[in-house]
């Protein structure tokens, strides 16, 4: 697998680009779940496949990169000889796809595909989760989403896994945390999820909001602040499981983005101080370490501007959290569909 320093590319993948859309490259027809069950009684998809499954349902929409890299960091694939490992993941990913348990999706423009490939739920993937006691939201809508709001979902994921394997400071995360606006009453998702961090005695909670240049997005930003507005304007201990406020981090396509970013937040009146809004870019995701990864906007009285700086945290420090990953017990969440044995 390529690490993430050997990726060369001055565009994020998960960037959106014009006339842009998703298109099917899954298998077509239709499959039975008798015939997927055929299939895992004579070992044709087995607990590999199944672990690869269970990053699927928990990312939502994912590379076969990334799916490697959660694996590796929860020490799934330590069996596995380090070179070999995203093939043989590639491989189960494949499978699933072919017996209709997954979809596949891929991205294009008028120049042509996108060089990576989507992966989702299919109907028959919810059976086989349940059946093992895995909660999973899946809704066959889910994967009518429009080319944009994958994106934005991968963009996510890469930002929560490069914490993941990158910050010794990383405890878990939550890719599908949901926050609640009182004065709305309305459950919102942070486009990237959530984060959390401790380092000597202290803990963090970073919520990254992702944004993407889709059509519309400076009004779907301005509407999305303004329930983030009230949630930080209203937050009580223990409001979505937080002791404390959480951090948040605004992900953009790139640096000129994030000034976007910036001055619809500010133009809305959005109650958060400059200093207290953090931003970050997708490839700034991909840097060996991400101590420098995050800026804040200064304003500059001598110019009368704004100006991004980097903030250097130290909470970001490099480390090795896979032992911690691969041996954390989860408190389980019980869905009243499924019958716990």
């Amino acid at each position: 697998m390529i690490n993430d320093t050997e990726v060369k590319t001055k565009v994020s993948p998960f960037a959106v680009r014009e006339n842009e859309i998703k298109v099917f490259d899954g298998k077509e027809g239709f499959a039975s779940i008798n015939q997927v069950v055929f299939k895992m009684d004579q070992g044709y998809i087995n607990e590999s496949h199944i672990k690869a499954l269970e990053v699927v349902n928990e990312y939502g929409f994912v590379t076969s990169r990334q799916v490697t890299q959660v694996l590796e960091s929860r020490g799934k694939l330590d069996d596995l000889e380090k070179e070999k490992r995203q093939d043989k993941v590639a491989k189960w990913l494949e499978d699933l796809t072919k017996s209709k348990v997954l979809s596949r999706y891929a991205f294009e423009t008028a120049s042509g595909r996108s060089s990576y490939r989507v992966y989702a739920l299919e109907k028959i993937a919810t059976y086989i989760l349940k059946q093992r006691n895995i909660v999973t939201n899946w809704q066959p809508t889910d994967n009518t989403k429009p080319a944009y709001a994958l994106k934005r979902k991968l963009a996510g994921n890469q930002v929560v896994i490069a914490y993941m394997t990158k910050v010794g400071a990383f405890k878990e995360a939550d890719p599908n945390l949901l926050l609640f606006s009182k004065r709305y009453n309305v459950k919102f998702k942070p486009t990237g999820g959530t984060v959390r961090l401790e380092a000597d005695g202290k803990e963090v909670n970073f919520v990254f909001e992702v944004v993407r240049r889709n059509e519309d997005w400076q009004n779907m930003l301005a509407e999305k602040l303004q329930l983030y507005a009230d949630f930080y304007e209203n937050f009580a201990k223990n409001d979505a499981g937080f002791y404390e406020v959480p951090q948040i981090v605004f992900v953009g396509e790139d640096v000129n983005h994030n000034a976007e970013i910036f001055r619809i937040a500010k133009k809305i009146g959005f109650n958060i101080k400059d200093e207290d809004m953090y931003f970050t870019t997708d490839l700034q995701q991909l840097e060996e370490t991400l101590e420098k990864s995050i800026s804040v906007f200064e304003f500059d009285a001598e110019n009368n501007k704004y100006k991004l700086t980097v903030k250097s945290l130290d909470i970001l420090k490099p480390g090795d959290a896979s032992e911690m990953v691969a041996t954390k017990l989860k408190s389980k969440t019980y869905s009243p569909n499924v019958i716990v044995e």
